[in-house]
């Protein structure tokens, strides 16, 4: 999903440079990254994710919530008390209707109050052959070959 974060960082340093911001680009090894953003020593950082199991819960809670800010995942360090709420009552609910509704309420939120700017979305491509049979593409990313074949 960013196969070239240094390029990535070169582009937004110089978008924001037009309209006088200054900004450094810092790079450290993965693991030390990873410490120092969870950390909360940054500005502004580069990460990327995919969600693993298709739930806006997966997404929204590991990178925005509350409790995330004190263990790491809330890089941002944005915390706010409406979107947290929305997140538990989402969390609870059990009908897909209102969990539809209290998630487009937290992501109106997310569209005021900009703690996240997506850049890319990644897309999944798997080649197969023709002579491969009842491979099932998931849309998790799992590979599941139980059900697999080749033709003759």
């Amino acid at each position: 999903y960013n196969p070239n974060a240094k390029r990535m960082a070169e582009m937004i340093q110089a978008e924001w440079a037009k309209v006088g911001v200054k900004a450094e680009i810092v790079s450290f090894e993965w693991g030390e990254y990873l410490k120092r953003t969870a950390g909360g020593e940054q500005d502004a950082y580069l990460l990327g994710g995919s969600s693993d199991n298709g739930d806006p819960d997966n997404m929204l809670s590991y990178l925005l919530s509350c409790d995330g800010v004190k263990g790491g995942s809330t890089r941002s360090r944005w915390c706010d008390p409406a979107f947290e709420k929305l997140l538990q009552d989402g969390r609870v609910a059990a009908d897909p209707k209102q969990r539809a509704d209290i998630y487009a309420r937290a992501q109106a939120i997310l569209k005021v109050e900009v703690p996240v700017a997506p850049i890319a979305h990644s897309v999944v491509a798997i080649p197969i052959r023709k002579s491969v049979l009842n491979y099932v593409l998931d849309p998790f990313g799992r590979q599941n070959f139980a059900a697999v074949d080749m033709a003759e």
